[in-house]
């Protein structure tokens, strides 16, 4: 299904974006900027909020999820918001139970280790993702020529969770999975696919006007293992977006994002990627000749580097500009999330000086 007649991509208010026109390969357009986690927990803002709203009440509650991906769009002049949600969503809302505990992060009561807990996952129906696509078309209305990024995580970050029970360093027992019961593997990941691929639609449609897969945990697979075990599933949830088009037949652009990924980007790139989020394990120049030198690059301003001095940062600034100027389009983000502590006033400071040298 294409996209409806009025969806910005369509109407006009977001197809000429800086962001969307340098994610589509026209390095002529501005160099835009925009922060991963720029929604959320740095801000007081959004601070003052949570003091009313669970995490994933706050990401349930059209009126809220909007107010809180405005937030940085409001604060920092970004040139893109993205929508405030969590991975694990999409568990909520097909019936999982799942928290998120402060300090720990995801946590599932009841994992999924065995082939009679199969029976737990269940479709995503259609109108549990009604708040959802209500929270985009307010923040959507609100943005105007400022497009949004629709938000995801990628099959095998998600069913990490969904096998652990909650964030791990080593990922032990979803390794056991991989490796020796390959039908529950593809079986899980199949599901975490298809739940995650209604989840990022029903933001495209209801006017997201690009979108980014997290591969949060990717980096802890060798090239071989994400290849085998996990590429096959990107690109099926991938291939699930292939109708999200706009009126000329261009797909709405996708950004693929992997923390300690930089020997497989070719690899997640080819599930069905149209950019790559780089972090900073590696320069933007080195991923666009690992990249065969064609595909628009996002990233890879150092999180490490966000309370440095001013000149400091400033100097990193001009290196991640000028290494991102080799591709045929750069959209300029953190190599990560914004971490909780961060300055505000610093994410806003880099917006304006991206805004007065980065062409």
């Amino acid at each position: 299904m294409t996209l409806r007649p009025g969806h910005p991509l369509n109407s006009g208010a977001s197809a000429s974006s800086a962001v969307v026109r340098q994610l589509r390969g026209d390095q002529k357009a501005a160099r835009p900027v925009w922060f991963m986690r720029q929604a959320g927990r740095s801000l007081p803002e959004y601070r003052a909020l949570r003091e009313r709203y669970a995490m994933l009440e706050s990401c349930v509650t059209p009126d809220i999820a909007a107010e809180i991906t405005l937030q940085p769009v409001r604060r920092h002049g970004v040139d893109a918001a993205i929508f405030f949600s969590d991975i694990v969503v999409p568990f909520l809302l097909a019936g999982i139970d799942v928290e998120i505990q402060s300090g720990v992060g995801p946590v599932i009561d009841q994992p999924v280790r065995s082939h009679r807990d199969l029976d737990r996952l269940r479709p995503l129906e259609a109108h549990s993702l009604e708040p959802i696509a209500e929270a985009v078309s307010q923040v959507v209305q609100e943005l105007g020529s400022t497009p949004l990024i629709a938000f995801g995580g990628a099959p095998f970050t998600l069913a990490s969770y969904l096998i652990e029970g909650g964030p791990s360093k080593d990922l032990a027992i979803t390794r056991a999975m991989m490796s020796e019961d390959r039908e529950l593997w593809d079986a899980v990941l199949t599901w975490c696919a298809d739940i995650t691929a209604a989840f990022i639609s029903a933001q495209v449609h209801a006017g997201a006007s690009a979108l980014q897969l997290f591969d949060s945990w990717a980096g802890k697979l060798g090239a071989q293992d994400y290849v085998s075990s996990a590429a096959p599933h990107s690109a099926a949830l991938f291939s699930q977006l292939d109708d999200l088009v706009d009126d000329s037949g261009t797909r709405v652009p996708r950004i693929h994002f992997g923390l300690g990924t930089a020997e497989f980007l070719p690899e997640m790139l080819a599930v069905g990627a149209d950019a790559i989020g780089v972090d900073a394990t590696i320069t933007l120049a080195k991923a666009h000749a690992a990249l065969g030198g064609e595909v628009p690059l996002q990233g890879n301003i150092d999180v490490g580097l966000l309370d440095a001095p001013w000149e400091v940062l400033r100097r990193h600034l001009d290196d991640v500009l000028e290494s991102g100027r080799v591709a045929p389009g750069h959209v300029l983000n953190l190599s990560h999330g914004v971490p909780k502590d961060t300055d505000p006033d610093v994410l806003t400071k880099i917006v304006d000086y991206v805004h007065e040298v980065g062409s």
